[in-house]
């Protein structure tokens, strides 16, 4: 199929997202975002569902009206499913992985498989969905009955603009409990929790679902017939332009909420299930290492309020006092679980700036580390934007690093399953051979190994 326009649906933990790429150009035209804002209950902390389709509905009508849009892809972030009665509607709210109740479970934790099935830690509140849907199932006596099929996010906002119920396997391969990376199929756990026989089919990113429902064409003013894809999980869409232009050893690291590494053609690593290390899968269906930490909320939370800007006086300040913040402010995920964060003196907000950029980059340089990451890195997201965070990274692991373009680093990767091509690689970046910034870099992780 040609597509010029490609709608993008980018439901992300912080924020939901439209965005209008050109698919000649592999730009975005227009992006429209509202927060995910997550609902109290009853009966438990849940995802807005009907606001996001509103809002959604609202901006494909506005953005076809403004450009025409050709077609619709889709990509969210993961530890999330929908659980469908047979009508199609919501046999249960979309349960928010944050709720810490999924991850207390001891029952769970027996029942779970092992890492070297799934690939999958055992991960804090419901970050692994099988144990939301343990949780759910047991919380309430009829909601087995009542669920006719299990669609993983993307999946879901494709259902409500088709009808057609599937799931994806970057979805089932994010640290799910429920998949198999290297069999390429669903690990024990579905028989377990019965629900073998109501996960919805499995179906390629790239697959078209169907064209959307004539409510939906009525409410946006759509053709009839513009195709929606399948779709993906949020931080494969950002690896997937770099699997289609790049050989050899590379290494995409998304940024959002999450800072997630994902390391292709890396050196061979035995990963630390203890240390939020995982095992994705791609749009290709390859197993990936990766490894993770929450460093957008990390970076919303310690950041100074109001922003400020940063001086080179402010950088030098924070090399000559060796200021620095020590993992971790979400203690609860990353490389350093359990650990309270602190700074090791005070400062003024620049200069908190500067050693907060640089405590993330070398959280991610840690990531990368623990993968085997090899060859150049690329940065997608907010986090590329930051010039501090990505010089660190470089002198921290002796490793090109690149900044991507786009506003939303999912955006194009998206599109891309409408429009499949080979980009043109960014060119090289120099490894950034900076002294004073390795010394730094290497007391911090001297810090932190005495810790």
């Amino acid at each position: 199929m040609t597509a010029q326009h490609i709608a993008v649906i980018d439901i992300g933990k912080t924020n939901a997202k439209l965005a209008l790429v050109d698919a000649q150009t592999l730009t975005e035209l227009a992006v429209d975002t509202r927060p995910n804002t997550v609902l109290p209950g009853p009966p438990y902390p849940h995802f807005d569902t009907e606001g996001h389709w509103a809002f959604l509905l609202d901006a494909l009508a506005r953005f076809h009206a403004a450009h025409r849009i050709d077609a619709i892809s889709i990509t969210t972030h993961g530890a999330c499913a929908a659980l469908l009665a047979a009508d199609g509607t919501l046999a249960a709210p979309v349960l928010d992985y944050e709720d810490p109740r999924p991850g207390q479970s001891a029952a769970y934790a027996a029942l779970r498989p092992d890492f070297a099935e799934t690939g999958s830690p055992r991960l804090a509140m419901g970050l692994n969905l099988g144990a939301q849907l343990h949780w759910q199932l047991a919380q309430d006596d009829g909601l087995a009955a009542r669920t006719a099929q299990v669609v993983t996010y993307p999946q879901y906002w494709a259902h409500r603009l088709t009808g057609v119920a599937a799931c994806d396997v970057t979805s089932l391969g994010c640290h799910t409990d429920l998949w198999n990376p290297w069999r390429a199929q669903p690990s024990a756990l579905l028989e377990r929790l019965g629900l073998a026989g109501k996960l919805a089919p499995l179906q390629r990113c790239d697959a078209i679902l169907g064209p959307i429902l004539p409510d939906v064409a009525r409410a946006t003013g759509l053709p009839a017939e513009t195709p929606v894809v399948c779709g993906l999980h949020d931080s494969n869409a950002s690896l997937l332009p770099h699997l289609l232009q790049r050989e050899g050893a590379f290494s995409v690291v998304s940024t959002g909420t999450w800072v997630v590494v994902m390391t292709m053609g890396g050196a061979p690593v035995t990963l630390d299930p203890g240390r939020d290390t995982l095992v994705n899968v791609n749009a290709l269906g390859q197993p990936v290492p990766s490894a993770r930490f929450m460093g957008g909320r990390e970076y919303d939370e310690m950041r100074p309020h109001p922003e400020v800007a940063v001086s080179e006086q402010d950088r030098r300040a924070v090399l000559d006092r060796q200021l620095m913040l020590l993992p971790a402010v979400q203690s609860d995920s990353g490389p350093y679980t359990g650990r309270v964060a602190r700074w090791t003196g005070d400062a003024e907000a620049g200069q908190r700036s500067v050693a907060l950029s640089w405590y993330l980059a070398l959280m991610t340089a840690e990531c990368l580390r623990m993968t085997g990451a090899q060859g150049p890195v690329i940065v997608e997201g907010p986090f590329a934007r930051n010039a501090d965070y990505c010089r660190m990274l470089s002198a921290a692991t002796g490793l090109a690093v690149s900044e991507a373009a786009g506003r939303t680093g999912t955006a194009i990767g998206a599109a891309l399953l409408l429009a499949p091509r080979r980009m043109a690689a960014p060119p090289p970046a120099p490894v950034v051979r900076d002294d004073a910034l390795r010394a730094y870099a290497q007391l911090w992780q001297a810090r932190v190994a005495q810790a």
